[in-house]
């Protein structure tokens, strides 16, 4: 009889652990918690979206990942955070009034078949591969480049190949610009940034962005040695996830066929 009870009480004591983390996972307003997300984290992300919606009521539409994101960007600073979630939304009713961005918008970007997407990393991140070489800085491809921020993802990874950059492709507005809308408008989207063949020459343009980098982005940047590409790579991304010119097994698809 001891035992029955003593097993009666073990199978007791199990499901209330079960339905007391099973509550932990719900949210005052009746959804899961986000994964990776602590408790004090959740409840920053609740107390945080019932203000933004105070003060911005299109902010109810945002899911929880995106809310998460500005905290981490302000170290969880509720009130720093709000400010510049808001600062994002009124910028994307600017650039991006419709919701989505049509090929029209980047035609001539698209046009220049310089970034590609397809594949993801060893986390999952989606992996897009711009070629700095076919970049050209002209009138009014700033507001252009803005518009090609990819939506929809919570992070993803970069592989910027700046085989044949020169003087002519160089476009501090343009690196300025991605740094701002990074930093300011899409915090916590860039999982990695892997720099491939970067001429000597490029230096002199890095000495001048450099300083506009904050100190996180900073530590997801890796320039990469020639010789040691591939392993590098291979240290983040599956080989058949990687792009063949890389030594991968998969085929460059431009980012409007994919």
């Amino acid at each position: 009889m001891e035992q029955r009870g003593e097993v009666s009480l073990r199978k007791k004591t199990e499901s209330e652990e079960t339905t007391a983390k099973e509550e932990a996972t719900t949210n005052k307003r009746g959804g899961e918690c986000i994964n990776g997300s602590s408790g004090a984290e959740q409840n920053k992300i609740i107390l945080m979206r019932a203000f933004v919606e105070k003060q911005d009521p299109s902010s109810k539409d945002v899911d929880d990942f995106m809310i998460r994101r500005f905290l981490r960007a302000r170290d969880l600073d509720i009130e720093k955070a709000s400010a510049m979630f808001l600062k994002y939304l009124k910028w994307k009713r600017t650039f991006v009034p419709t919701g989505s961005i049509s090929a029209s918008e980047i035609a001539t970007d698209l046009g220049q078949n310089k970034v590609f997407t397809q594949g993801s990393d060893k986390t999952g991140r989606p992996i897009m591969v711009v070629f700095s070489g076919r970049h050209f800085p002209r009138k009014g491809g700033l507001e252009e480049f803005k518009r090609m921020m990819p939506e929809g993802q919570e992070k993803f990874a970069v592989i910027g190949d700046m085989e044949g950059w020169g003087y002519t492709n160089s476009d501090v507005r343009a690196y300025l610009g991605a740094l701002t809308i990074l930093q300011d408008y899409h915090p916590e989207r860039l999982g990695k940034l892997f720099l491939l063949h970067v001429p000597y020459i490029f230096m002199a343009v890095w000495k001048v962005v450099y300083p506009f980098i904050d100190d996180t982005t900073k530590k997801k940047i890796v320039f990469v040695e020639n010789k040691k590409m591939k392993s590098t790579l291979l240290e983040d991304i599956d080989e058949s996830q990687l792009p063949e010119i890389y030594g991968g097994k998969l085929p460059l698809v431009p980012v409007q066929d994919s």
